[in-house]
């Protein structure tokens, strides 16, 4: 479908690519990786022709049609609604309904068989491009995305920034290009609508490339990893745990090459330095001289990935208790965010608040940080120190100074060297220290302002987001700072990968209360997945009684089955409220941190959910 052939692009006098190729079909699922700057987006604007390679072609059909969503499209005003704006895919189709109603018109002051013709054509071609469920079909992906019923009329205009983002994405989802283009998609997604995606996406008919820093978005939406190394596109069959294991197995092969060689070609420099005056041996030399001229080299593994060799720490410990928050409620206007909620954070705790946009995930964070008003009370424990990061730390950056001087700013005493080594644990190496903060990338600032924050020598952390606009040997090493800080945090984020990583407790927003489950995001995910079971078996249970309650009883041993039924669906009712009760109980701090409550109540719980179990086998049997 896409053919690059020795594709080469410079800026100035420094290579992005250098003779690299890559072959696109029409069903490759590709996830496109690279660190920040290697020209991963350059390399999508010159397939649309936005940019123009130095060397080499990229070649495609005139039939091909291709769908790019970038970071530029930010910039897109109007005040059309975003249902108007997203079905501008349709607009063929749209303007064949604009020529059925204007036959329509026409046909009301001058009746003939032409029009009834003319009409009936119209009509066909519209229903063949299914013009009558398009409108349900934008409704259907902007709703998936994020967008509530009441949204779709609103004017673009009137949302934010990642907002706008989504509905062009919608726009291109509707379009079905042969090749859809994503740079960096998730950063303008929450979680639930990153996994209406990656359903979508699955049956998507065509090709995608994906620009992308979520490896587990990538691992369950790709089915091949094009890395962007070294100036060229090194391809990679399968998704990005493999690319994982396949580059260590490749580097390993690589790497033994290049020493194998490197002997060889020591032994025949050392023959060539001992015989090259001797006469009898004079020939031999001139061919090992030959020989070497002519080897292809085989190059040394260059290692891209960057260990974490400095640890964040902090003078100060704080009492077990960090924070308490009491009975908060929080509303904007007449929407409600919490509500008499109450919960609290442990020394040690490592928390990732998740869930939809919203929900009210950043205000929480900025209750407990002190920086937004509220009802209730927020309660500080013994010798807590907050360092609270989020996006507009980018802002608060001084674009006068160099990275140093910026870290001096921190306030921590630390020396040069040590700050010199902070900063080479975030990828900024050498001479980079004196670079001045204004001509950063946003990546490059976002780096900077969470090494600021490490350095704090906070012993409680508020990380907002931290993920966004790192690529992904940055989050890797946020991973590792994260995992040796011995202090408390708590962070918002949608990356999965990095969630299960770094939190060992799980919040989230349910029923304008925050909600707790006190292990990682894999245990919680099997949790949730098992309670969505659960409901389903309800539902469905609920739904076969339903459908036999309405039936006509004939005789005694119905009526009897009838009763029974009811009896237990009343302990079903029952089972289901103490199951509540007990779960509640577990996600209490209070209970969590009492060994022997904490055994008492879940056995409680697991035999409830054995004995919701076989009620609700009793009760399908009945329906049967």
């Amino acid at each position: 479908m896409i053919d690059i052939t020795n594709l080469s692009f410079y800026l100035g006098d420094r290579a992005l690519y250098d003779e690299a190729s890559l072959f696109i079909g029409p069903k490759d699922k590709i996830g496109l990786i690279g660190l920040n700057g290697t020209g991963k987006s350059t390399l999508l604007k010159m397939m649309i022709g936005e940019a123009q390679p130095t060397a080499g072609k990229i070649s495609k059909s005139k039939e091909t049609t291709i769908g790019f969503l970038n970071q530029d499209l930010l910039s897109f005003q109007t005040e059309e609604s975003i249902l108007t704006v997203a079905m501008k895919a349709f607009a063929s189709t749209l303007d064949l309904q604009k020529k059925i109603d204007e036959v329509i018109k026409q046909m009301e002051e001058n009746y003939s068989d032409d029009l009834v013709d003319k009409l009936t054509k119209l009509q066909e071609r519209f229903e063949a491009e299914e013009g009558y469920v398009l409108q349900s079909r934008a409704e259907e992906i902007l709703e998936g995305i994020g967008f509530k019923t009441a949204d779709l009329q609103r004017p673009l205009s009137e949302f934010s920034g990642g907002w706008r983002m989504r509905v062009m994405l919608a726009k291109l989802l509707l379009e079905k290009p042969d090749l859809l283009m994503l740079d960096e998609p998730t950063n303008h997604l929450d979680l639930p609508s990153i996994q209406w995606i990656e359903s979508y996406l699955q049956s998507y008919e065509g090709a995608y490339i994906i620009v992308s820093h979520d490896r587990e978005f990538l691992n369950r939406s790709v089915n091949k990893i094009v890395e962007v190394s070294l100036q060229k596109l090194n391809v990679y069959p399968g998704n990005y745990d493999f690319y994982e294991e396949e580059k260590a197995l490749r580097n390993e092969l690589q790497q033994n090459a290049f020493e194998n060689q490197q002997q060889k070609i020591r032994q025949a420099e050392r023959f060539i330095e001992r015989f090259k005056a001797k006469a009898t041996k004079a020939r031999q030399a001139q061919s090992k001289m030959k020989m070497l001229e002519k080897m292809d080299r085989v190059e040394q593994v260059v290692d891209e990935s960057a260990q974490v060799n400095f640890r964040f720490n902090f003078k100060t410990k704080s009492g077990r208790h960090v924070k308490r928050l009491v009975d908060i409620s929080k509303s904007y206007d007449d929407l409600e965010i919490l509500t008499n909620s109450s919960i609290g954070i442990e020394r040690g705790d490592k928390i990732a608040l998740i869930g939809a946009n919203g929900k009210g995930k950043s205000t929480a964070l900025r209750i407990i940080a002190g920086a937004e008003p509220h009802l209730g009370k927020v309660e500080t424990g013994h010798n807590v120190i907050n360092s609270f990061y989020a996006q507009h730390q980018l802002e608060a950056l001084d674009i006068k100074n160099d990275l140093l001087e910026e870290l001096k700013l921190a306030g921590t005493g630390k020396t040069e060297q040590e700050l010199r080594s902070v900063l080479g644990c975030f990828l900024f190496s050498d001479d980079e220290v004196f670079k001045k903060i204004k001509v950063l990338s946003g990546g490059e600032k976002s780096r900077v302002a969470l090494a600021k924050t490490l350095i704090s020598e906070a012993n409680f952390l508020l990380l907002d987001e931290p993920t966004n606009h790192l690529d992904m040997l940055s989050v890797s090493i946020l991973v590792q700072a994260l995992q040796q800080y011995e202090g408390t945090l708590i962070l918002v984020s949608h990356d999965r990968h990095f969630i299960s990583q770094v939190a060992n407790k799980i919040w989230w927003i349910e029923g304008k209360e925050i909600k707790e489950y006190p292990g990682t995001y894999e245990e919680y995910s099997w949790w949730k997945d098992q309670n969505v079971v659960e409901e389903k078996k309800v539902e469905t249970a609920k739904a076969r009684i339903k459908k036999e309650n309405a039936k006509p009883r004939n005789n005694q041993e119905e009526q009897a089955k009838f009763k029974q039924v009811k009896q237990i669906e009343a302990s079903i009712e029952k089972c289901e409220s103490e199951i509540a009760t007990l779960e509640n109980q577990l996600g209490d701090p209070k209970v969590f941190e009492n060994q022997d409550d904490y055994e008492k109540i879940n056995t409680q719980y697991v035999e409830k959910k054995q004995a919701l179990e076989q009620l609700m086998e009793k009760w399908e049997a009945l329906a049967e």
